[in-house]
């Protein structure tokens, strides 16, 4: 009896707890799970837990172990970070901008003649949005970005000038920095703060530009002085920004294989890493002074070392206006064409004969100011980015120059070849940014609409060639083409008061002259020597130059007259080279 009581008992237990486990009645009895399905639930909880912690705990421990670095560390971090940030929106620029042009040519004017009005409007509206969209770009990726837009604005003959208008705001307005970055990068370079290096000390920026900020100073002495303090991350940045540019040209070149422009970032990479270094550029703009002081008329503020580091540089304050400041200029009661001329001979002496070329005198590196004659006087700011061409290739540049400007055709393809171009003819029209026609002599600085039409059509159908060209010539010639290019634009913008051509045909042959002088051992060392040396180099070309220009036209008229009277007849090329 004890045995079967116990057994109902056990039995009651069972029923009791399968009814609290399935309380409906008519309800399915619970089965039990098998011994996998059991092991797979454990082992998403567990990967699901590992993610959550994963996902929680890396932040936290990277904002400890951000909050505990050193502020170097923070900030490449930071520029880590930030890196990612600039390579998508330098993508996303790119795709916006050629989605734009795609649609606006494919679809939105597809039909259209293209010398309507509508279209020309659709198409600088385009023009506008792409520019606008490269300066926001450009702006807020700052540094270098900022420097590759300012040298497009010298290409006011080859881009839209919607461009060229937009792309101005480059050459001033750059990003600011707090007050608290400055004085962490004093204490980093000085171990003190700008008050206890200056008795006076302007935080607020008079300049911005693609590398660092100008502030207004004093020496304790009463000096008033221009301070120049680089952006603090900038250094940090520099490969990081290389690379992304290299990426980027990578897919342009996979998307469009003959633009490579990949070996020219390469070719720069180092020149353009010099710029970081302050102390560097003190010692350019020493060598410019020194170099330079034969032209009473050029200015390069004097460096005070003991305020200057590797990323700050202070020099003397000189005041001025940019030179593509007509306005001002006028103002002053200074001449354009007397400000135009000096321009053009300060940088032809360094290109034709000291060869220590200032590769970046945009308008906001040339400052024009009333001198003590009355007359202007210019301020070479920014010596940062210099090239040096080597003897060899001046003496060849100075002749090739010179045979441009007299027509010489076989002399213009040997000094080409000297340089290492075998396209002469495209060479010269590169170097000059102008066509040429060995028909004339003359060469106007301001190009006609067919002229400007030519040079578009030259770099859109003859890229390739325009290509080998540069990939032939010597390297330093790359920042030589910007020099000349971006003094063209600057006698553009004052109006070309100045004949361009022949001014630095003669400077060249002086310069070629100075260099022969200097090579014939003890006589150069009279000073009498080199003058009459160059005096008859010059006298020679600018005889040889009227001889040909006379020759010319007296031939014109020569075969004028017998035309007119009929002993001879014209066909049409005839006829337009006597026109």
């Amino acid at each position: 009896m004890a045995g079967e009581a116990t057994r109902a008992l056990k039995l009651c237990h069972r029923h009791m707890a399968l009814l609290r486990r399935c309380p409906r009645p008519g309800a399915a009895l619970p089965r039990s799970r098998p011994f996998g399905t059991l092991r797979e639930a454990k082992r998403r909880g567990l990967l699901w837990k590992t993610l959550v912690g994963v996902s929680v705990g890396l932040p936290v421990a990277g904002g400890v172990q951000y909050a505990a670095s050193d502020p170097g560390d923070r900030r490449r971090t930071k520029i880590l970070i930030e890196g990612f940030g600039r390579f998508c929106r330098c993508l996303s620029v790119g795709m916006l901008i050629s989605v734009d042009y795609w649609w606006t040519s494919n679809v939105a004017l597809r039909g259209q003649d293209e010398s309507s009005p509508s279209y020309l409007a659709e198409m600088s509206a385009c023009h506008q949005r792409a520019a606008d969209c490269m300066v926001e770009g450009a702006l807020s990726n700052g540094g270098i970005y900022i420097k590759l837009g300012q040298g497009l604005c010298s290409f006011n003959h080859l881009l839209p000038p919607e461009y060229i208008r937009t792309l101005q705001i480059l050459e001033d307005k750059a990003l600011n920095r707090r007050s608290k970055e400055v004085d962490a990068l004093f204490r980093e370079d000085f171990d003190k703060t700008p008050e206890q290096i200056f008795k006076e000390f302007d935080y607020e920026p008079i300049a911005a530009a693609s590398l660092a900020q100008v502030h207004k100073a004093e020496l304790f002495d009463g000096t008033p002085v221009a301070v120049k303090v680089q952006y603090i991350d900038l250094r940090d940045r520099f490969d990081g920004d290389i690379r992304t540019l290299e990426i980027l040209l990578d897919v342009v070149k996979f998307m469009h294989p003959s633009f490579g422009f990949r070996w020219v970032l390469k070719d720069l990479k180092g020149t353009l890493g010099q710029e970081l270094d302050f102390e560097n550029e003190a010692k350019n703009s020493e060598r410019c002074a020194e170099e330079l002081k034969h032209l009473s008329f050029v200015v390069v503020p004097k460096v005070f070392w003991e305020q200057t580091s590797k990323r700050v540089l202070t020099a003397e304050f000189c005041s001025g206006c940019k030179i593509n400041d007509v306005e001002e200029i006028r103002r002053q009661g200074l001449s354009l064409k007397d400000a135009a001329d000096k321009l053009i001979r300060a940088f032809a002496e360094q290109i034709f004969y000291t060869g220590f070329i200032h590769a970046d005198p945009h308008p906001g590196n040339v400052l024009v100011r009333r001198g003590p004659d009355k007359k202007a006087e210019l301020v070479l700011l920014d010596h940062g980015l210099y090239e040096f061409l080597s003897q060899r290739d001046r003496v060849a540049l100075c002749k090739l120059w010179r045979s441009i400007v007299l027509r010489d055709e076989a002399a213009m393809e040997k000094y080409s070849r000297a340089l290492g171009v075998k396209e002469y003819l495209l060479f010269c029209e590169m170097l000059l940014q102008r066509p040429i026609d060995m028909r004339e002599l003359g060469l106007s600085n301001i190009l006609s609409r067919e002229e400007t039409s030519y040079m578009r059509q030259m770099a859109s159908e003859r890229f390739d060639g325009v290509m080998q060209v540069l990939k032939s010539m010597p390297r330093p010639m790359l920042l030589v083409f910007r020099n000349i290019n971006t003094v063209r634009s600057i006698n553009i913008t004052l109006g070309a008061p100045v004949d361009r051509y022949f001014v630095m045909a003669k400077s060249a042959v002086r310069g070629w002259g100075k260099i022969q002088a200097a090579r014939t051992g003890l006589l150069p060392r009279l000073w009498v020597f080199r003058w009459v040396r160059t005096t008859w180099e010059g006298l020679k070309f600018q005889l040889a130059l009227r001889w040909e220009m006379a020759a010319m036209s007296l031939t014109r008229s020569l075969v004028g007259l017998l035309s007119y009277f009929g002993l001879v007849s014209l066909d049409a090329d005839v006829y337009e080279y006597l026109r």
